[in-house]
């Protein structure tokens, strides 16, 4: 895992998703030469699975670490959970960009849209949506809307996106999910669940070329990097982090 983005959560991830307009082939020969043509590039990729309306390719858990593809109707998914290094992770993705038009037939106009998550899990077992009300919104004006002292918070999940671009076709969203239960709330019992924080970076097609593949990763992969060092850790997790190692435990 990289070493200033582990220290701050519990799991780090960095997933791609290829979404496409027109359904993928299915045809056994084409998918499993792909599958093939990546376990020999990261052979420890080596479990084909399938799974309800998905075909996957998997690595084993090895201490928290693991990789994975998931072709599904109209998409391709990858992601590597823990990686050691960003690069280790973008070597996956990089890879299925040159690889997957030539074997699933993908051109360049079929291209809805490719994104890039950076995904950060902090485990609290506690009030999720507290720890994230106190965090992000405990001083705005969206607080006075809660009488703390009174009621407890349900649901506080903040969504934002912004244009990176001016014909807004670069885009970026933060996303943050808690996952506490109305249940949890009543009883005063909570799981061990994380909050999750998701920097999502997407550029929607079409492409111009196969080659421009590569070239937009490299653009999403050098945005992503750049928020979430600039904005998404002060703003974000070091608010939420703090938080959660505040409350009594």
């Amino acid at each position: 895992m990289p070493l200033s983005l582990g220290a701050l959560c519990t799991d780090f991830y960095v997933n791609q998703k290829l979404a496409l307009k027109m359904d993928l082939p299915t045809a056994r020969e084409t998918v499993l030469d792909m599958c093939d043509r990546i376990r020999r590039e990261l052979p420890r990729m080596d479990r084909f699975r399938r799974y309800e309306g998905e075909l996957a390719l998997e690595s084993p858990e090895h201490e928290s670490q693991y990789s994975w593809l998931a072709l599904r109707q109209t998409s391709v998914r990858s992601g590597w959970v823990n990686p050691q290094t960003l690069e280790e992770a973008y070597k996956l993705h990089r890879l299925i960009l040159e690889v997957a038009p030539y074997f699933l037939s993908i051109s360049p106009l079929d291209v809805d849209y490719l994104e890039l998550v950076f995904g950060f899990d902090l485990e609290a077992a506690t009030n999720r949506n507290e720890v994230v009300f106190d965090a992000l919104l405990g001083d705005s004006a969206l607080a006075g809307l809660v009488d703390t002292d009174r009621e407890s918070v349900l649901d506080a999940q903040p969504f934002l996106g912004f244009s990176l671009c001016d014909d807004c076709r670069l885009q970026a969203f933060v996303e943050v999910k808690a996952r506490t239960r109305p249940g949890e709330v009543a009883s005063g019992h909570y799981s061990d669940e994380p909050i999750s924080i998701y920097l999502t970076t997407r550029r929607y097609g079409p492409l111009g070329s196969i080659e421009e593949f590569a070239a937009t990763f490299g653009t999403l992969a050098g945005h992503s990097e750049r928020l979430t060092e600039e904005r998404l850790i002060p703003q974000v997790l070091m608010p939420i982090r703090d938080a959660i190692l505040s409350r009594p435990g």
